[in-house]
């Protein structure tokens, strides 16, 4: 699954990626040498942090609802026991 961008984003992303390797390594980054680097981490590096970030969120949601009946539970027909006479 690749990571999905809007123009707008995909944009902006390949301008961040030139001013990197201007400003990082001294080198000029073409429009297309950006594209093809983008697409790269898109198709190759972007499924790693993707399933990295489905399983944390399984991983809160388990740990948050592993209770859940406990944590929610409402005991029912109390009225008489918690009246006070």
């Amino acid at each position: 699954m690749a990571l999905e961008l809007t123009p707008q984003d995909f944009e902006q992303i390949l301008l961040s990626l030139q001013k990197y390797f201007r400003e990082e390594f001294d080198q000029e980054l073409s429009e297309m040498k950006a594209r093809f680097l983008l697409e790269y981490f898109q198709k190759e590096i972007a499924p790693l942090a993707y399933n990295k970030g489905v399983k944390d969120a399984e991983q809160y949601f388990r740990r948050h609802t592993e209770d859940l009946a406990g944590t929610c539970f409402e005991a029912p027909l109390t009225y008489w026991t918690r009246k006070k006479r």
